[in-house]
């Protein structure tokens, strides 16, 4: 079983920058997709960004494109979720996910971490 933990999230003005991580332990072997979600209060959770384990490819909501970028350290099984321009629509628990190639919905998430755009 894969773990994960999430850690980088904060209180920060509109306009600035946050790196969130996503540090995976356990069977990680058979991970393919990393992810991350959000979810506000309120709202649903919803899909925010995404990466192949072992590629390059990054997958992105419209609400992000060209402001949060995707990455991963594979020496250190950690997923990286950069993240600039922030908006106070931004506000929300932040969630890493994974799942296996042959795995059609993420099965193991993370604890969430909490971040707050102020304006």
């Amino acid at each position: 079983q894969v773990q994960l933990v999430e850690s980088g999230g904060g209180l920060v003005q509109e306009g600035g920058s946050l790196r969130l991580s996503c540090a995976a332990s356990g069977r990680t072997s058979g991970t393919y997709f990393m992810a991350w979600f959000r979810q506000a209060p309120g709202k649903e959770r919803e899909f925010v960004a995404a990466t192949i384990w072992s590629g390059t490819s990054g997958y992105f909501a419209d609400s992000v494109k060209g402001r949060f970028s995707i990455s991963r350290d594979n020496a250190k099984n950690t997923v990286y979720l950069q993240m600039n321009s922030l908006k106070p629509e931004d506000t929300a628990v932040y969630y890493c996910a994974a799942k296996g190639s042959t795995s059609a919905i993420y099965n193991v998430w993370g604890q969430g971490t909490q971040v707050t755009v102020s304006s």
